[in-house]
């Protein structure tokens, strides 16, 4: 997820759904116990076809696949949904998105996706918890990025007060290794402890979303929350405001420089050895590859805000894009569904395809040895994992709108640079909420 505040920029004018049937239309895999899957992914629209196709080759099982044009799969899947032959396999976008059409969705316990999961706790399931209602398509992790050689040049520092990143596990630790990196930058080459914390757009998300997802995530597990709540109250906003001074405190640039710094300035810190730690996730990893970097020369913390027993904490984990099976399909195709779902995850072709040709980081067991990931980051949140270290979920899948998340961000931005307070900061996370969310529900 380079961006999970992307802009949904295509109208209900110009709304259309590319076919890519793999045998047959819509109708004829349906009445047949066969699959139909509504897409929302048009860069794989091409791979989905052949995919389908050879699909149907192997087990003769009619299986049509139909993507909707970027910016409108919400109304693509309305309008299909109402249809006598109704997509068999869709996507939600996370609990909010399973809210609006948890009428659909079937339980998907007994599917061999849901048994291969690595964290089952990933899956969406009904209120009461008895029903597993969706399933993630793939996972995404991220955390505080850091420069293994770089970080090592301060471990070896005379005076360092920290010389492994075995020691780094909780903010107190974090925060002497970042204030005493900014204050030897000189001596160790750098411009900075932390990459530029921009606030263009490009990369304001990275604070008004995911270090925001934080707070709220800890939050919301302290009061048992499982949906959407219509208000917070900020319980953990002492501790995002500890992650914020220290990033503003100790990145390369200037806070009066902050509002103009963009994704490519972070980049250009990391990648060129300007600064040591770089909050992002799994999806940069392209972009620090392209930047010259090797996987033995990155690093990933969790972020580490100073909460209780953060000690047992691992990376922020999740997905935006979960799939579930139309319960209101026919019961020959909701099962030639879950079968497709067991192939995909299963098979050579299934895994080959999904992991190398589409480059789809997975969260199912099935995907080790030639389908693993190479992906460092992956790997950092797959070793917390396996050391017992706890997932941070992605709670920002709850934010009631864009405007949340912008009004936060210029709050954010405003205290950074001096120009306003925390108390603003509180606002917009706290009272803004409530508000947004009161918009959210009126527009429905």
């Amino acid at each position: 997820m380079r961006n999970t505040n992307k802009i949904l920029s295509a109208s209900l004018a110009t709304m259309l759904i590319i076919g890519a049937a793999g045998c047959g239309g819509s109708d004829d895999s349906a009445k047949a116990g066969g699959i139909y899957y509504l897409n929302n992914k048009p860069e794989i629209a091409e791979s989905m076809k052949a995919l389908a196709k050879e699909y149907t080759e192997e087990t003769g099982v009619a299986f049509n696949v139909q993507t909707a044009a970027s910016g409108t799969y919400q109304q693509s899947l309305k309008s299909e949904l109402s249809k006598n032959q109704p997509p068999t396999l869709f996507q939600v976008l996370g609990q909010v998105g399973l809210d609006t059409w948890k009428d659909y969705a079937g339980d998907m316990s007994d599917t061999e996706i849901y048994k291969q999961l690595n964290d089952p706790k990933l899956a969406l399931k009904s209120d009461d918890d008895s029903e597993v209602l969706a399933v993630p398509v793939v996972t995404e992790t991220y955390g505080i990025i850091y420069r293994k050689d770089l970080l090592q040049k301060y471990f070896d520092m005379s005076g360092a007060s920290v010389t492994s990143v075995e020691e780094i596990d909780n903010f107190n630790t974090l925060k002497t290794v970042a204030e005493e990196i900014q204050g030897n930058k000189d001596a160790l080459g750098l411009k900075g402890a932390f990459a530029s914390m921009g606030f263009d757009p490009s990369t304001m998300w990275r604070w008004s979303i995911h270090l925001a997802n934080i707070p709220l995530a800890n939050e919301f597990e302290k009061d048992s929350i499982t949906k959407q709540p219509a208000t917070i109250h900020g319980t953990y906003l002492k501790q995002f405001k500890n992650i914020s001074d220290l990033y503003i405190q100790n990145t390369t640039v200037k806070a009066t420089e902050l509002s103009g710094k963009t994704m490519d300035d972070a980049l250009s810190d990391i990648n060129s050895g300007e600064a040591v730690f770089f909050q992002n996730g799994s999806w940069a990893w392209p972009d620090l590859v392209s930047g010259g970097l090797e996987a033995e020369q990155v690093g990933v913390l969790p972020i580490y805000t100073g909460v209780p027993d953060e000690e047992n904490q691992g990376m922020a984990t999740g997905s935006e894009t979960f799939w579930c099976v139309n319960k209101q399909a026919s019961e020959e195709s909701q099962k030639a569904t879950k079968d497709f779902l067991k192939w995909l995850i299963t098979s050579d072709k299934g895994r080959e395809t999904w992991s190398k040709t589409m480059g789809f980081t997975t969260p199912f067991k099935t995907f080790t040895g030639e389908y693993a990931t190479d992906n460092p980051i992956v790997q950092a949140a797959n070793d917390y994992n396996e050391a017992g270290k706890q997932n941070v979920p992605w709670a920002f899948l709850y934010i009631p709108t864009e405007d949340w998340k912008t009004n936060l961000g210029n709050s954010l931005l405003e205290y950074a640079q001096g120009t306003g307070d925390w108390n603003a900061v509180k606002n917009s996370f706290v009272d803004g909420w409530s508000s947004e969310y009161e918009i959210a529900q009126s527009n429905k």
